[in-house]
């Protein structure tokens, strides 16, 4: 395991008892967080990252070490106050129509945030259309760093599980990518 991983297991922990004993996990953290809530809400980021920080002191009690790593636990919690935050949003904007993506979508932040445009509509489609569980996986996974393990601890399922639905997720981005799209796109963009 990691060293940084144990120490912060030992951190939170300890964090329990005394208080600063929290600080090194928000340092160590804060940026990799920042970025998972900039990717899926970039103009709220920094209020639920505050957010986040509250909440995981306030619930520093919870964390079970042999449930997974702290850094896990945290990405736990920062999905917690997104998707209070997104049912905040509905909530005040009003719930759109059945089918329609609304503007407060956490998906519409992301496409924002791809380079290509054309691949990064093709690219939003094909997750659009992904479960949602496997498209917090395959997130979790290739823009956050985490492990399956970890990712699975953050959204709330067993290791195998996660693990099994992120093969479907990829194998499934595979079969849409050999399938012609691409030469649709192309089709498109001339």
């Amino acid at each position: 395991m990691d060293p940084d991983a144990v120490a912060d297991e030992v951190l939170l922990a300890r964090a329990v008892r005394e208080p600063a004993a929290f600080e090194p996990l928000v340092a160590r953290h804060c940026v990799a967080l920042h970025g998972y809530l900039a990717r899926r809400a970039p103009a709220a980021a920094d209020d639920l990252l505050s957010e986040v920080w509250l909440q995981a002191f306030a619930h520093r009690h919870t964390f079970d070490a042999a449930r997974g790593a702290a850094r896990a636990w945290l990405f736990g919690v920062a999905r917690l106050v997104l998707a209070r935050h997104w049912q905040r949003r509905a909530r005040d904007l009003g719930a759109p129509p059945a089918g329609e993506i609304a503007a407060s979508d956490p998906w519409q932040a992301v496409d924002q945030r791809l380079d290509a445009v054309a691949v990064g509509g093709l690219i939003r489609r094909m997750l659009a259309e992904l479960p949602e569980t496997e498209r917090e996986l395959l997130l979790l996974v290739a823009w956050e760093g985490l492990t399956p393990s970890e990712a699975a601890i953050v959204v709330g399922i067993p290791a195998g599980t996660a693990r099994s639905r992120l093969h479907r997720a990829r194998a499934r981005l595979r079969a849409r990518l050999s399938d012609g799209t691409l030469t649709t796109l192309t089709g498109e963009l001339a």
